[in-house]
């Protein structure tokens, strides 16, 4: 791909291909990381890597909460790029405090048009902006999505 990025949006962009390509493998990314992994632009920046470690640490409650706000979609039957995309970009507004909610977005939405689908920058901008709504009405999102996964399992 032609797309070059710098600095945080780099780091970014090489945490969404560690895990793109731990999930094509079904591998940690820490197991990606231990071995042979590609970049489109490198080396590897910390930032990606802090990233990277912490969406995939966190996935299943990440994962809970892509479900409870991406009504209509399951997780499964997402675009590959689109779910890591809102992984990463949840961890990044619920565990990392040096950054601004709507810079993340903004530079997801990005990261959406240029390793996405057509639709994939709408999707994402549309899951993240629910979230964000909910984050700033004060919900603990992580709880209510725990909630909501719960009760979905019991109605099965």
């Amino acid at each position: 791909m032609s797309t070059h990025f710098g600095g945080r949006t780099l780091a970014r962009s090489q945490a969404l291909q560690l895990l793109f390509q731990a999930e094509a493998n079904a591998r940690a990314v820490i197991d990606v990381l231990d071995g042979e992994y590609a970049l489109s632009q490198g080396p590897l920046e910390d930032y990606a890597r802090r990233l990277a470690l912490g969406a995939d640490e966190r996935r299943p409650e990440l994962d809970a909460v892509i479900s409870a706000r991406s009504t209509g979609w399951s997780l499964s039957r997402m675009n590959a790029v689109d779910r890591n995309l809102l992984r990463l970009a949840l961890y990044e507004m619920l565990y990392v405090d040096e950054v601004d909610i709507a810079v993340t977005i903004d530079e997801c939405v990005e990261l959406a048009k240029a390793y996405g689908t057509d639709e994939s920058s709408r999707f994402v901008n549309g899951i993240l902006g629910r979230v964000t709504d909910d984050l700033e009405a004060g919900v603990d999102v992580l709880a209510a999505a725990g909630d909501a996964v719960g009760s979905e399992g019991e109605d099965a």
